[in-house]
């Protein structure tokens, strides 16, 4: 305005002061309009491309090293893994990868023996001379001599090549347009745009410094300069990448016509069926119907029980008419012992209960994975809150407030003695115990798989491509990690290792080797001695100074500042707290964290799904964004708003017409994977497909009860280290990919299809032994067939039991029906009732075939019977005609009812039907 105002003089007509003043006075009332609004409206001037602003040959701006020069070499290579950018760097000349260390890089090109920068002969500078040279330039020709990209790096060079460390700037955001593409039927282009704002308020179109990459080219094809490219039907995300900023863009193009007012009704009864609606509404894709009532009642069963229902249950659920009855079903599943144990192995799988590791945990070797197992076993069995099992696990300590070693030690050996359960303390201290879990760094990384869903690895030694944590994050990141460690015996400069010396002292083990004292203090603590236990302490952080030579704190001393940044998110003083875990754990349960709560919701959701929101489960980085964001967003608010509830978040996904519609596909969804359109079939869990097995050749009293007891169940092996009985499933888990544990990775159990598998399930000497056992329903049946003598006694006692108990149901309800019950307790009673009745027709049915004469077991009727039976055992539902046909036709054909069933419960247990979930 200064100029302006200047020109206001007395040589301007009297028209013109007027008209200016009048344009003052217009612009003083404009001000004071402006000021009575949010200044967070006035948007900074734009800065133009920087390859518009250096299209002229006579440019004087000077780029700034940290938002072009570098950015720049970024989208030309130089500083890419298969360039510079690698460990190893390239012609002599390493850089960062992807340019996340300016100083580094700075150095590397002005500093050395040999420069990159020559600033009195500036196209002398090698990183001028060398891209613009394909011939001499291993990476071939980068830009051309006299290029805007080479009047960048002129300018810069010729400014002195500037750069200072201590200011770095601050990018504050990456504003990416059009921020969704959903391109048309015919093949098309969009050009994207990409501003930078940064914390001074500068914005600059950066789009032509952004790094662009594709994360499915078949569908999405992206150049350099930003411009999309449609390609296959289907969806995607296009990866925009500047500075420090990771944005994801959606990229769909329809599947089929049926997009916006063509798109059919479908109805949306949940929260989590209108998200994927909204997104299927998009690609022209309409879902699958909802299943039958077989095909779900097998699927929620397996997922959420990892057990097959038993005929009995079949028919009774098929013939229920309550409209609520699934929602019953997923309550009764939700509550029993084996779905207890299926989750609890998926929690052992993601913290890492590994029999080899864990080898140091107890002087006496009492199984330690089946402590681990135990203990979670607990909390899920109580539905606690999985922000408390997770703080259980993370903030571990072996010894209470103020407890002394010998007390712990007094404690543990009565814990022992005593045979009482480890469950019982408050937490888990043998998660810090792995012997592959010694170091911060492998502490961070398998902490950050398990608990956050995220591959951190990478910024060990670089910034990670596609994410925004760098190498000093990191570092900071595993602070938070070398404060706990698991120790065999107290530190000697600790008050505590005095108490050890005196207990080892008074057991009389001083001298002996580890093997010997190891035997010897089992002896001792049958004996009812006190012994030394290994604990988790916490090691003094270097803002705790001690006295000389006494081991105790000098709580004068002044504490220095300790300061280290959790990913980037969160700044923490170090110095301020005693255990170093609690702002992390803190940081974990915040209620915006990006990680905690969307982690463990999208391993449940791809239990449900064979896929997660996000997939990998154990990849949530900005460059692996979700296939619906909203549902994954929408699932981990109400997870968190709901107190953490495990069961909560179970019911709301299998509550869904999108987790229950059939696995049968339609013209539009035939290819969809990802956006849960559809039931995708899928392999089984190691411990799932070798129990169904067990299950469904099992006789009629152990399948009447198989998810209420967990007896003999893979799903309740411990370790990875079967033992006892549990040894025979050995060979079959590794076959079917049981985790290996190895690590907190998502690799470390495999769901792949396998020749291994098939043969052996057609082969395995396991598996025909299922079919001949004793124990098994095909001996039972022979039994019975080959006219065993007698009745069955206990049979007879069930069937009368049976019968009672209709009776005493019956007057009861009508009992309830006189005293004005409430409807929905009759309901109930009257369900019970039928499932009562159901259980006594098999049970009268198996008697009745014992009471037969053994030339009548074989008659048409009974044949069709074993059919149908055979096909609820295994596939949970009734065979089609033609099925029936071809299983009653072999029959026939060999002539002997036993080997006939024999042969049936084979040839299904090899089906896919049988050994995927679907």
């Amino acid at each position: 305005m200064a100029p302006f105002l200047t020109d206001v003089g007395s040589t301007r007509s009297d028209k013109e002061n007027s008209m200016t003043c009048r344009l003052l006075a217009l612009l003083g009332l404009m001000t004071a309009w402006l000021c009575c609004f949010d200044v967070s409206y006035v948007v900074a001037a734009e800065l133009p491309t920087l390859d518009q602003r250096f299209a002229d040959e006579n440019v004087d701006e000077v780029p700034d090293f940290q938002r072009h020069v570098v950015p720049l070499m970024s989208r030309l290579g130089c500083n890419g893994r298969s360039c510079h950018g690698s460990f190893q760097g390239r012609g002599g000349f390493q850089l960062s990868l992807f340019g996340y260390d300016f100083q580094a890089d700075h150095d590397a090109m002005t500093k050395g023996d040999e420069p990159r920068v020559n600033l009195t002969e500036i196209d002398e500078s090698l990183i001028v001379a060398k891209p613009t040279d394909e011939y001499s330039h291993e990476g071939g020709e980068r830009f051309k001599l006299g290029s805007w990209e080479h009047r960048v790096f002129k300018n810069w060079i010729a400014d002195g090549a500037k750069f200072d460390k201590d200011q770095v700037a601050k990018l504050e955001r990456l504003e990416v347009t059009p921020a969704e593409v959903l391109f048309g039927a015919d093949p098309e282009q969009v050009q994207l745009k990409a501003i930078a704002v940064w914390a001074d308020g500068t914005r600059e179109d950066v789009t032509p410094l952004c790094r662009y990459t594709t994360n499915d080219g078949e569908i999405a094809d992206v150049d350099g300069d930003g411009v999309i490219s449609s390609g296959e039907k289907g969806d995607t995300h296009v990866i925009v990448a500047y500075d420090k900023a990771v944005i994801s863009v959606p990229v769909l193009r329809p599947v089929s016509d049926l997009t916006g007012a063509k798109y059919p009704q479908v109805a949306a009864n949940t929260k989590i069926d209108e998200l994927v609606l909204s997104k299927l509404r998009k690609l022209g894709i309409t879902p699958s119907p909802v299943a039958s009532d077989e095909e779900f009642l097998r699927r929620v069963n397996l997922d959420i029980a990892g057990t097959l229902p038993t005929p009995d249950e079949v028919r009774a659920f098929v013939a229920d008419t309550d409209p609520n009855k699934r929602h019953a079903k997923v309550n009764e599943l939700l509550e029993t012992p084996a779905y207890v144990a299926k989750w609890t192995t998926l929690l052992c799988d993601i913290t890492g209960n590994n029999d080899e590791q864990l080898n140091n945990v107890s002087p006496v070797r009492l199984g330690p994975s089946q402590e681990w197992y135990d203990w979670i076993y607990r909390r899920v069995e109580q539905n606690m809150p999985y922000d408390e099992l997770a703080t259980g696990i993370i903030m571990a300590r072996s010894r209470e407030s103020g407890e002394s070693y010998r007390e712990y030690c007094e404690e543990m050996s009565n814990l022992y003695r005593k045979n009482e359960s480890f469950a019982e303390r408050d937490t888990l201290t043998h998660y810090w115990a792995r012997l592959n879990f010694r170091t911060p760094e492998d502490r961070a990384i398998g902490f950050a798989y398990a608990f956050m869903g995220i591959r951190i690895q990478c910024a060990q030694c670089h910034k990670h491509p596609f994410d925004v944590w760098s190498k000093q994050d990191f570092d900071d990141f595993k602070t938070f990690f070398a404060q706990a460690r698991f120790t065999r015996q107290p530190r000697r400069t600790d008050a505590a290792y005095e108490e050890y010396q005196a207990l080892v002292k008074e057991l009389d083990v001083q001298g002996k080797n580890g093997g010997e004292m190891r035997r010897d203090i089992a002896k001792k603590l049958q004996q009812g001695k006190t012994v030394p236990f290994p604990e988790v302490e916490l090691l003094p952080t270097a803002a705790i100074f001690r006295q000389p030579n006494r081991g105790k704190r000098d709580r004068n001393m002044p504490k220095p500042d300790m300061m280290a940044n959790i990913l980037g998110e969160e700044s923490v003083d170090l110095s301020q707290v005693e255990d170093i875990r609690e702002p992390l754990m803190k940081w974990l349960r915040s209620e915006n964290n990006p990680y905690f709560a969307k982690s463990i919701v999208n391993r449940v959701w791809a239990v449900y799904f064979n896929v997660g929101i996000v997939d990998p489960v154990d990849d949530l980085s900005l460059g692996n964004p979700p296939s619906n964001g909203p549902l994954l967003d929408y699932l981990a608010e109400g997870f968190v708003k709901n107190g953490y509830d495990m069961k909560w978040l179970h019911r709301e996904i299998v509550g869904s017409d999108t987790y229950q519609r059939t696995w049968k596909p339609n013209d539009t969804n035939r290819m969809d994977y990802r956006n849960f359109s559809r039931a995708i079939p899928r392999r089984l869990p190691a411990e799932v497909a070798y129990d169904i097995v067990n299950q469904a050749t099992s006789n009629d009293k152990t399948l009447e009860n198989y998810a209420a007891t967990l007896e003999d169940r893979a799903m309740s092996i411990p370790g990875t280290s079967p033992q006892g009985k549990a040894r025979n499933a050995q060979y079959a888990l590794q076959v079917f990919g049981r985790s290996t544990r190895d690590s907190n990775c998502e690799c470390d159990r495999s769901m792949e299809a396998s020749l291994l598998q098939t043969v052996y399930l057609q082969n395995d000497s396991e598996v025909l032994k299922r079919l001949t056992d004793n124990g098994g329903w095909v001996a039972e049946l022979e039994k019975e067939i080959n006219g065993n003598p007698g009745v069955d006694q206990q049979l007879e006692r069930r069937v009368e039991q049976g019968r009672d108990l209709i009776k005493s149901g019956q007057q009861r309800i009508a009992k309830m029906r006189q005293n004005g019950a409430k409807a929905e307790a009759i309901q109930q009673a009257v369900k019970k009732l039928a499932a009562a009745k159901s259980r006594l027709e098999v049970l009268e049915r198996q008697l009745h075939r014992q009471k037969l004469p053994a030339a009548e077991k074989s008659s048409p009727n009974d044949i069709a019977s074993l059919v149908e039976e055979a096909y609820l055992r295994t596939l949970s539902r009734l065979p089609d005609a033609e099925e029936k046909t071809i299983a009653e036709r072999h029959f026939d054909e060999v002539g002997n009812p036993v080997d006939g069933i024999r042969d049936l419960m084979w040839a299904l247990v090899n089906t896919k039907e049988f050994i995927v979930n679907h």
